[in-house]
């Protein structure tokens, strides 16, 4: 059955093993160091940074293309090739993000700790 009010002793005495229990966990968990994974950032900013690499890479296609088409007089045959183009440079730069999640920062670029 359910127990009945509990007087401030009690409350000491739990407030006390709760005390000793976040000491003994705060010994067990191992401390973060400097070398720590990229991954261990906030998940959202590296988002948001993969989708600001993408949308930059196509807006200089397109701000180039354009800016060519302008001067060639050929108009949209040289805004979707760089649109593309950029598309592409935006994809590679995501890419590249992407493995550097996996890197300590100290490590050299191209490697990777799961050979």
């Amino acid at each position: 059955m359910a127990e009945g009010p509990r007087n401030g002793g009690d409350r000491d005495d739990e407030t006390a093993r709760l005390r000793d229990l976040e000491d003994r966990l705060s010994k067990l968990t191992p401390k973060p160091d400097a070398k720590e994974q990229m991954a261990s950032y906030d998940q959202a900013h590296v988002a948001w940074r993969m989708v600001i690499e993408l949308v930059a890479g196509i807006g200089l296609g397109f701000g180039i293309g354009y800016g060519l088409d302008y001067l060639f007089g050929t108009t949209p045959f040289l805004m979707i090739l760089f649109i593309f183009l950029g598309l592409a440079a935006g994809i590679r730069t995501m890419m590249r993000t992407a493995a550097e999640l996996g890197s300590k920062p100290g490590d050299p670029p191209g490697t990777d700790e799961r050979d």
